[in-house]
């Protein structure tokens, strides 16, 4: 069965709860010619092997952009024909904090884009809401600004599902 994507959906999970295979069926579904927008950053070989990791799941079909922090132009390129994963939001954050740009500008960026983009969109990202309040200033400063772009991009799609344990619960909208 060929799924229909809204414009935009909104993909939630804890770390390792299968958010991103989840994500990936939706667009696998879609029929869809498959764009892959990629924000990690492999500055370590750990971070390599798990992309590598993630791209031999993936398997082939898919064009792949990288763009850690710069995610307009990779959006706008984006075909009507195609269905678009951002994998993930929660990456793109992180390196807006290390990077110590302004994320501020770089939000109003990304909504524009969103909202401007000619194929349907799934974003996937972190709950980070459900643990302990971190120890330290920056994971605080991490952590609330988490919340706010999970909440803004709630607020925006037309579908969200919690993915938890790798079962999905959908929040907003309907799965077909």
């Amino acid at each position: 069965m060929v799924l229909t994507l809204p414009d935009l959906t909104l993909v939630l999970g804890g770390a390792a709860s299968g958010k991103s295979t989840f994500a990936e069926g939706l667009v696998l579904r879609s029929g869809r010619p498959r764009a892959y927008l990629a924000t990690a950053q492999t500055f370590d070989d750990e971070m390599r092997a798990k992309v590598e990791r993630h791209q031999t799941m993936r398997g082939d079909g898919w064009r792949t952009i990288e763009a850690p922090l710069d995610l307009a132009p990779a959006l706008a390129g984006a075909r009507a024909d195609e269905a678009v994963l951002l994998d993930c939001a929660t990456m793109w954050l992180s390196n807006h904090m290390l990077a110590e740009s302004d994320f501020a500008a770089a939000e109003t960026a990304l909504f524009a884009a969103l909202t401007q983009c000619a194929a349907p969109v799934v974003v996937v990202s972190n709950e980070v809401g459900l643990s302990v309040v971190p120890e330290n200033a920056l994971a605080r400063r991490f952590r609330e600004a988490q919340g706010r772009l999970n909440q803004r991009l709630a607020a925006e799609a037309s579908l969200v599902v919690n993915v938890i344990a790798g079962l999905p619960q959908v929040l907003k909208g309907h799965l077909p």
